[in-house]
C-alpha cells in the first residue's frame, strides 16, 4: 500500500500537462493519506461548527471524480453519482454516515480509477484544448479539458485543507505530503492512489 500514496516530482522543465497532472496526483495522494486508515467512528465524526465529516469528504470527492469523468468520456455516470438523490442536496453527506469505511474507500478508489482512465484517454486523443464532452454554459459554450483538470484539482485543494484539520483533531496526524515510507499497517485501509 506504500505505493498508493507515493508520487514522483516532475522534472524541473516539465510542460503544462505534466505539471497539471502532477498537481492532481499529489493532491489525491495527500487526500488519501489524510483520510485513510480510519474506522467508521472517525470517518463519521463531525467537527463543529461544520457538519462535514471525513467520510462525507471521501464520498463527496468520489462524486466529484465521477462528475468530471463524464466531461472526459461523455459516458453516463457511475456510482456514487448515479445513485445520488438529486432532490436532496445533502445526500452525499447524510448517506456517508451509513457507509462502512470499506464502502467509502471503495467508492473513491473506483471513481478515481475511472477518472484517471477517462482523462488519460481524452488527453491522448486531443489534449487539454479539446472541449468537455458534457459541461456547457447556458449558451452551449464548453470549457476545455484544461479547465476541467484545474477544477478537479481545486476540489482536492479545498477539501484536503478540511481533511487536514479534521485528521489532526482525530489523531494528531499532520504534514504537508504523505511520507513516502508509510508502513502497510498504517495505510492498509487508505484510499488507493495510482501515480501514473
Amino acid at each position: 500500500m506504500t505505493d498508493d500514496i507515493a508520487f514522483h516530482e516532475p522534472s524541473l522543465t516539465a510542460g503544462e500537462q505534466e505539471m497539471l497532472l502532477f498537481a492532481l496526483v499529489r493532491s489525491r495522494a495527500t487526500f488519501a493519506w489524510k483520510t485513510g486508515g480510519l474506522d467508521a467512528a472517525a470517518l463519521g465524526r463531525a467537527h463543529p461548527p461544520s457538519a462535514m465529516t471525513l467520510g462525507g469528504l471521501v464520498k463527496h470527492l468520489a462524486m466529484v471524480e465521477e462528475r468530471y469523468t463524464i466531461d472526459f468520456s461523455g459516458r453516463p455516470p457511475g456510482p456514487p453519482l448515479s445513485d445520488a438523490d438529486r432532490d436532496d442536496p445533502a445526500w452525499v453527506w447524510r448517506t456517508a454516515a451509513d457507509d462502512s469505511p470499506e464502502v467509502l474507500y471503495g467508492l473513491w478508489r473506483d471513481a478515481v480509477a475511472r477518472s484517471r482512465a477517462a482523462m488519460a484517454a481524452a488527453l491522448a486523443d486531443g489534449g487539454l484544448d479539446q472541449p468537455a464532452k458534457f459541461t456547457a454554459d447556458g449558451d452551449g459554450n464548453r470549457p476545455n479539458l484544461r479547465r476541467i483538470v484545474v477544477d478537479l484539482h481545486d476540489e482536492y485543494a479545498r477539501h484536503t485543507g478540511h481533511a487536514d484539520l479534521f485528521r489532526e483533531a482525530i489523531d494528531g496526524r499532520v504534514g504537508e505530503d504523505p511520507p513516502q515510507n508509510v508502513s502497510a499497517t498504517s495505510a492498509d485501509t487508505a484510499p488507493e492512489i495510482a501515480t501514473s
